[in-house]
């Protein structure tokens, strides 16, 4: 049985180098999947929709980056947002995996999006987005990582950045290991999702991350099913 006290230090599937393309392409159609029917998307959408109301904007050109972007699946569905709400928007995905950077780029609806195969630390943008985030990311890094990943993303965004992740708890693990057994036909969701739950986060973890990045305003709302969204405007942390 896991222990559910500390985050889990096992590395993903997923994180491993030559990972084949197909194996990858299924992975992030199954990843789609989750996030589009356990709330995950519309998490990332609340996520927006907050750094522009706390920054008191409503319709402007926006420029959003997420960082690990896997799929882009994120970008797109802040993409369909925009186009209801009317706001102006132009994207950037940046991922480390090459793989995973030519799948997104593979898929239909990436009108007004750009992806990057780069390592986010060592990206250099000629003007800094209004939002940086990231999705189911965070989880992949320790915390020692994770405080300068924070604090990269409060320094390069004009308005703020979000982070969307995990819950560690056992009901998520269960539900998420039982539902992948049953129904997913890739060996990788059947493995890393559940870990992915291990190796997420309690409250008082991103308290002690954000507070140790210097970040001094921020919020972490807890979201159905066992999300995190942290949420830190970069005018109150200046």
């Amino acid at each position: 049985m896991p222990s559910f006290k500390y985050r889990s230090n096992c590395s993903e599937f997923l994180d491993a180098d030559h990972i084949p393309f197909e194996d990858i392409k299924k992975n992030m159609e199954e990843l789609n999947f989750i996030n589009t029917y356990l709330g995950g998307h519309k998490i990332t959408i609340d996520g927006v929709a907050a750094l522009l109301r706390l920054n008191k904007i409503n319709n402007r050109n926006l420029n959003i980056v997420e960082i690990g972007c896997g799929g882009g699946d994120n970008l797109r569905a802040i993409g369909d947002w925009a186009k209801r709400k009317n706001v102006g928007v132009k994207m950037a995905g940046i991922d480390i995996n090459k793989e995973c950077i030519a799948y997104a780029r593979s898929l239909e609806k990436n009108i007004g999006i750009e992806f990057i195969h780069s390592d986010y630390k060592g990206f250099d943008f000629a003007t800094k987005p209004h939002i940086i985030f990231s999705s189911l990311f965070c989880h992949h890094f320790t915390d020692p990582q994770l405080i300068e990943m924070v604090h990269w993303m409060n320094r390069n965004a004009q308005l703020g950045f979000f982070i969307n992740d995990l819950h560690r708890h056992p009901v998520a693990y269960y539900s998420i290991k039982g539902l992948t057994s049953a129904f997913s036909k890739s060996y990788l969701v059947k493995n890393d999702a559940p870990l992915s739950v291990l190796r997420g986060f309690k409250r008082d973890e991103w308290i002690h991350i954000l507070s140790a990045a210097g970040i001094r305003n921020f919020s972490c709302h807890w979201k159905w099913a066992f999300r995190w969204l942290i949420i830190s405007p970069s005018h109150a942390n200046t």
